[in-house]
């Protein structure tokens, strides 16, 4: 995969662009003016391993609470900003980026006291548009089509560049996955500044990480991408596993275990489908890029598995527990998980 060329933005302590890794982020579902609350849930996203987090601003109390929140976290906070410019230029002082559409902000007099805070501050501006953001004028030109809101795109990144300002990420998200994969096509082969990716209201857990896994994983695939978020309706913890699964699986970011496992069939004589699952409960905190094999019976055990690290062939209420293709011990069914977790550990040491 050859990653696009874009420029280097630096948004807090981490640097995106120019072929700085692609860092996942999500936003807080909290009450932003709840500092308390939105605290602890970011944490539990650092815990998680998420890189950059976005809270919503709707009023001042919730931009006077980004000052505590700033204080308590560890990762860049970003801003999001819908309409009031007054809302942006309080959070600047306590956040890493803001995010706006410059098209809704006003007048230009407005988005000029936006643009000055951020100098101020040092602080990069995403424009983040998407199929609802769409300026009436160009949805009755082109509908809501990718088209629509490339010209929207360019609409706001031209209103930011006459006030000569240059530190712009962009973002433009929709829900159906073709027409994300296009928009993000047409503002990369326009543009240099890096670009955030993601299938907005993607769904569900099940249905969005799909949606998500598709659009995300073909434009990353393409080089297109420095940030990634997965929009789910569901705790926002789960954005970011599906992130880093998708970095993972692409082989763009190896950061944890990975399970390779078979879907079973007549020949399996062990309740594989537990023994699997047990085995990705025991070893999610696993953050070494092992690949771990749990396979039903010996025609996918060492051989379909030799590239793993790690693994068990089963068989008849037993399993040959191998490392790279070779097997060490064979134990009973009700030892495999046992057995199989206390070798990833002698591996890890």
């Amino acid at each position: 995969m050859q990653r696009r060329k874009t420029k280097e933005i630096k948004i807090g302590n981490k640097k995106i662009g120019n072929n700085n890794p692609i860092l996942v982020q999500s936003m807080c579902n909290t009450d932003t003016s709840d500092a308390k609350a939105t605290i602890a849930q970011i944490r539990q996203l650092e815990k998680a391993g998420c890189e950059i987090i976005r809270v919503s601003v709707p009023d001042m109390k919730a931009a006077e609470a980004l000052k505590e929140i700033k204080k308590n976290i560890s990762i860049p906070l970003v801003a999001d900003i819908h309409f009031d410019y007054r809302l942006a230029v309080a959070s600047a002082p306590y956040v890493d980026k803001l995010r706006i559409n410059p098209g809704n902000i006003g007048s230009i007099d407005k988005v000029k006291q936006v643009v000055d805070a951020a100098n101020k501050y040092h602080l990069p501006i995403r424009i983040g548009v998407n199929s609802g953001s769409i300026e009436k004028e160009i949805q009755e030109k082109y509908g809501y089509t990718a088209e629509a809101l490339f010209e929207s795109v360019k609409k706001n990144v031209k209103i930011l560049e006459d006030l000569d300002f240059h530190n712009i990420v962009i973002s433009a998200k929709m829900s159906d996955v073709n027409d994300t994969v296009r928009v993000y096509r047409m503002i990369s082969k326009e543009y240099d500044y890096p670009l955030h990716v993601g299938v907005t209201e993607a769904g569900t857990l099940l249905s969005g990480s799909i949606k998500s896994s598709l659009g995300i994983g073909i434009l990353l695939n393409e080089g297109i991408g420095d940030t990634i978020r997965i929009s789910l309706t569901d705790d926002p913890v789960r954005e970011i596993e599906v992130g880093f699964n998708i970095l993972q699986f692409l082989d763009i970011r190896r950061t944890k275990r990975e399970i390779i496992s078979c879907p079973t069939c007549s020949r399996t004589k062990v309740d594989l489908i537990s023994i699997a699952k047990e085995v990705e409960e025991k070893t999610k905190d696993i953050k070494v890029p092992l690949k771990i094999a749990v396979m039903g019976c010996v025609v996918n055990g060492p051989g379909e598995a030799r590239n793993t690290d790690i693994g068990v062939a089963c068989g008849d209420k037993q399993g040959a527990i191998f490392r790279k293709g070779k097997v060490i011990k064979t134990v009973a069914e009700d030892k495999i998980v046992e057995e199989l977790l206390k070798e990833i550990k002698n591996l890890i040491k």
